[in-house]
């Protein structure tokens, strides 16, 4: 483990002894997991229980709009949900234990492409994206619930997107942490396209692992995709960590 040195000056009757004090680095990484709509804080539990046993601490909630605000869910915004990520993190990095500088954030569909603007906003290190989706720009102050109506967004998501035409991929672009981008073999919601465009923004980032779940679906409705997914964040979290810890994992990401 990383320790800190710091220099005293022991009092005695002559004058001081010169000593230095040796203690550990207690401040330690913070992982916030964002659901994607629909889901919930529950369906991140589990990995936020498997992160913590590798010394981190988690964050885990609710969008507005699910579980207990599910009320909303006809009338919230990209922008609402945006300002919730961004409240979860400062959340999770007011912790006394978190080192801010170490901080993973870690996203799923619409809970990606937030995690992906908020990389904009934020201090983010390390970036879990999860089939992140793409909307358009326009509409803010639409409800997310009606972006579908307004508009063709499976047209949209056809084309693999130059990173200046979106929000989230001009963020992508200008992310300079360790990137870790997962596919679904399966998925009817968010084609390859989508993950193409942000494989492509992903340029300048300190490093990028990308990875597919085969046979997956969008959702990860079997037990086995779910263990697949896992065991890739639990993993690449284990990898990112232990890089920190060893001195290696490159400078805190100046791009917010």
């Amino acid at each position: 483990m990383t320790e800190n040195r710091y220099h005293v000056e022991i009092p005695v009757e002559r004058g001081y002894l010169d000593g230095t004090i040796v203690a550990p680095q207690t401040t330690i990484p913070g992982v916030l997991f964002v659901h994607g709509w629909g889901a919930n804080q529950e369906q991140y539990m589990e990995r936020a229980r498997q992160a913590a046993a590798l010394g981190c601490v988690c964050l885990t909630f609710d969008l507005t709009g699910h579980a207990r605000t599910q009320h909303e869910r006809e009338t919230v915004t990209r922008e609402t949900n945006l300002n919730d990520v961004l409240a979860a993190f400062d959340t999770l990095a007011a912790h006394p234990l978190i080192d801010h500088g170490s901080i993973a954030v870690i996203g799923s569909s619409y809970g990606g492409y937030l995690a992906a603007i908020l990389t904009s906003m934020r201090p983010v290190r390390w970036l879990g994206l999860r089939v992140p989706a793409l909307y358009l720009d326009e509409g803010w102050s639409i409800a997310k619930r009606a972006l579908h109506k307004e508009h063709d967004l499976v047209a949209y998501r056809k084309y693999i997107l130059p990173s200046s035409e979106n929000r989230a991929l001009r963020a992508a672009a200008d992310f300079r942490g360790d990137v870790l981008l997962v596919e679904s073999e399966r998925d009817e919601f968010v084609p390859h396209t989508v993950l193409a465009s942000y494989l492509q923004a992903f340029l300048q980032s300190h490093s990028l692992t990308y990875r597919m779940i085969e046979g997956a679906d969008h959702g990860l409705s079997d037990e086995g995709s779910q263990r697949a997914y896992t065991s890739l964040v639990v993993n690449w979290l284990h990898e990112m960590i232990s890089g920190r810890r060893a001195g290696s994992g490159g400078k805190v990401p100046n791009n917010y």
